[in-house]
């Protein structure tokens, strides 16, 4: 009595609609363009140094996706990043307590960030010709940006388990709008749950709303906090937003990517349809031969110094490269491997050619 609460849905809760026609996956375009810049597929990679080291996101990026490197992570404070990894990989595979693990990152991470380092990291991507893009959080946007532009991040990441359009300190709060405003690459923060979130921070001049927290097999979130996204209804309320700002800007769009939640090719498929215009990735691309993590997965919230959010989570590392991974071919019938392949597949069998079509796909509601 006295309190009400929304019935809200996972992606796995709801289903995509076929409708009265049907194409060749050949003629469906997977392509989005994020300010000035074009990918061939809506991949963002979860910022974690499980998934994303400087090779990888080269490698991420000539596959025609994003790869997005943890400013705050192991390459910013380690000159043998490679020989931090494989503590922590010792540490999951070999030691007595699960929690070894965790330990081992919050220590590796204790280290300061050396800018010199960070700048070494981003500049093989740059070398290498793809879009060079990195993630911090709010608490050291303002601190890490200026080495970030200098060496040539192209597009910034604000990323935490939940940000607000200002995020309130004992020093000087972070307010996002004009922080945003004296930047001149553009700015993707989240995530958000809500409608009234994501289009505050839509107000405060950023490209693109991440909704969710990076939810996987890893993530404990929900047992630490108690906060739960509900993804599917979080992407239908960010894309309203999303909508609704259209309207009151009279044309400005701001992009919305959606994070964890997403088991395989078929929730990232139904993430689409409910109207994200790219998924995070992480945990999906953990066995792939060149994730750095060697197999294992956790996210940046792992290495929290006090309250850890992530496990180190073990996959049995496949042969596979992460080409095969995106783009097949599958020897697998569970939507792990040849993820776009699936999402190509989901949009030509309900009829659109590409991705602002498939928005508009129909959607129904597990009973």
């Amino acid at each position: 009595m006295g309190r009400t609460a929304r019935r809200s849905y996972d992606l796995h809760q709801v289903e995509i609609v076929p409708s009265r026609r049907t194409r060749s996956s050949k003629e469906v375009s997977t392509a989005w363009q994020l300010d000035a810049y074009r990918f061939e597929i809506p991949l963002v990679t979860h910022p974690t140094d499980a998934i994303v080291s400087p090779a990888s996101a080269v490698r991420i990026g000539q596959l025609g996706g994003l790869g997005v490197l943890n400013a705050e992570g192991l390459w910013a404070r380690h000159a043998d990043a490679e020989g931090a990894l494989q503590r922590v990989l010792e540490a999951a595979t070999e030691g007595e307590d699960p929690a070894d693990a965790v330990r081992t990152l919050q220590e590796l991470h204790a280290a300061p960030i050396q800018p010199d380092l960070l700048a070494e990291a981003l500049r093989t991507v740059r070398e290498a010709g793809v879009t060079v893009a990195a993630r911090v959080s709010p608490q050291r946007a303002r601190e890490l940006t200026p080495t970030l532009l200098a060496a040539g991040v192209e597009i910034l990441f604000v990323q935490g388990t939940i940000i607000s359009a200002e995020h309130v300190s004992a020093g000087e709060p972070l307010n996002l709008k004009d922080f945003i405003a004296g930047l001149d690459v553009p700015v993707v923060a989240g995530g958000v749950g809500d409608y009234r979130t994501a289009i505050h921070l839509m107000r405060t001049g950023a490209a693109g709303v991440i909704v969710g927290y990076g939810q996987s097999s890893a993530t404990t979130t929900d047992s630490v906090l108690g906060i739960g996204v509900p993804m599917a209804t979080a992407i239908i309320d960010a894309a309203a937003a999303r909508r609704d700002y259209l309207d009151e800007t009279g044309g400005r769009y701001v992009h919305v990517i959606a994070d964890g939640g997403m088991d395989g090719s078929g929730d990232m498929a139904k993430a689409i349809a409910c109207g994200a215009d790219a998924v995070m990735l992480g945990e999906q691309l953990a066995d792939a031969a060149e994730s750095p993590g060697g197999g294992l997965y956790w996210t940046s919230a792992a290495a929290h110094p006090s309250l850890p959010r992530s496990e180190v989570t073990g996959f049995a590392r496949s042969e596979r490269d992460v080409k095969t991974v995106l783009y097949g071919p599958s020897d697998s019938p569970y939507g792990t491997v040849d993820l776009f392949g699936a999402l190509r597949r989901a949009m030509a069998k309900t009829g659109y050619s590409d991705l602002k079509e498939f928005q508009r796909v129909g959607l129904t509601v597990r009973g």
